[in-house]
């Protein structure tokens, strides 16, 4: 049974100017440093922190409490395995709250933009 489903689409000119503007400062409090470590060795980082960026953000709205419940940008940590193919891990009390559940998550860009969307399936009760 789908538990939640979210959806998030940022301009990667975005997260760009936010890592330009804000630098350290902005990346360490949204991003695990796994991300940053695997985003600052990309040629077109901003690309990929504008994609992780996007998948905390479905990740939120998959949840149906957005910002207003327990999540928070580090709970949510988007990963690739050695396919390419992105997984959510997840971290903190939104590990726990979620226990047994399953997270799908898909991510696509065009040269301006990321989106990402994300479903949450009910595991079994």
């Amino acid at each position: 049974m789908i538990k939640g489903i979210g959806v998030d689409i940022i301009e990667i000119e975005r997260i760009r100017d936010n890592i330009e503007t804000l630098g350290d400062k902005f990346l360490e409090k949204v991003f695990t440093p796994q991300e940053i470590a695997y985003c600052s060795e990309k040629a077109n980082r901003a690309q990929h922190f504008a994609a992780r960026f996007a998948a905390k953000e479905a990740v939120s709205k998959a949840l149906s409490t957005g910002w207003a419940g327990e999540f928070r940008w580090k709970d949510a940590e988007l990963t690739n395995d050695s396919t390419g193919q992105p997984h959510i891990t997840l971290h903190g009390s939104l590990r726990t709250a979620l226990a047994g559940d399953s997270i799908f998550v898909s991510v696509s860009h065009s040269h301006s933009h990321v989106v990402a969307m994300v479903v949450i399936e009910r595991g079994p009760a």
